[in-house]
């Protein structure tokens, strides 16, 4: 049997792969076990300085998998106990993690597929792919913070509408819309991808990382707090060695080498 996930490291950063295309990479227990598993070894693994994440075959993924539901079960896998065991401490890793993280959107994203696409930092998408919450369709509520990102990202009109219609958003109406960075074409996603993620690992890890953690402060912090924390964020990074490197660049009019190193 074919590992469910695909783990590619290469120069600088890691490829993650859900590999369940038979399933269009639905999610199960080993699946969402082993992302959850690759990010906490990539976040420790000082040679990663970014992530991408994407799916084979004909999309990206397609979300729980109903084929795990008990026959006969008039309740899907215990959603209680999947979503705080797995779905949810997937998407706070996700949030959490250090590294920039970029998602690839080869085909359908459904439901928490949907989702987990939209946690990530940049997502990139071919122009056939669609993004689907596709909960409403059998009686449920977008999870893995569907009803989180959606809001912030397209607004609540849309948010409510994309919820409780669950109608399918092309790649380009989605780029527009500001759900996600680019649409690009399907014969260029993988390339473009790989060249966006490279690109991110060269660059000073150390500062993205506070970037991160400033954007995602915003969401809730007032003006006055948000000033506070750039103030704090902004000492931090300018004790690394990347941004010492970053000046002398600059002054001597030369690419920077960044290593990412904290100190």
């Amino acid at each position: 049997m074919d590992a469910p996930l695909l783990i590619e490291p290469r120069d600088g950063y890691t490829r993650l792969v859900l590999n369940r295309p038979e399933k269009i990479n639905a999610l199960n227990g080993a699946l969402l076990e082993g992302l959850i598993r690759a990010l906490d070894e990539a976040a420790a693994d000082p040679s990663c300085r970014a992530l991408l994440i994407t799916g084979t075959g004909r999309g990206f993924c397609a979300g729980q998998d109903l084929g795990e539901v008990p026959e006969g079960s008039s309740v899907v896998l215990d959603p209680g106990a999947i979503i705080e065991r797995l779905y949810n401490p997937l998407v706070r890793r996700l949030r959490a993690i250090k590294l920039p993280v970029v998602c690839a959107v080869n085909g359908i994203a459904a439901g928490a597929g949907a989702s987990l696409a939209l946690a990530c930092d940049i997502v990139l998408a071919a122009r056939s792919a669609k993004f689907i919450q596709a909960f409403v369709r059998i009686g449920l509520v977008p999870d893995s913070g569907g009803t989180f990102f959606l809001p912030h990202l397209v607004g609540a009109a849309r948010a409510r509408a994309l919820a409780m219609l669950g109608e399918p958003v092309g790649a380009e109406q989605a780029e527009a819309w500001g759900m996600i960075w680019r649409a690009v074409d399907d014969d260029a996603l993988a390339s473009e991808a790989e060249r966006l993620t490279a690109h991110l690992a060269t660059q000073p890890t150390q500062a993205i990382a506070l970037i991160k953690r400033a954007l995602d402060a915003a969401e809730s912090n007032g003006l006055d707090a948000q000033l506070a924390l750039e103030r704090d964020l902004q000492c931090e990074a300018a004790r690394t060695p990347d941004c010492a490197e970053g000046v002398r660049a600059f002054l001597e009019k030369r690419p920077a080498r960044f290593t990412g190193r904290a100190r």
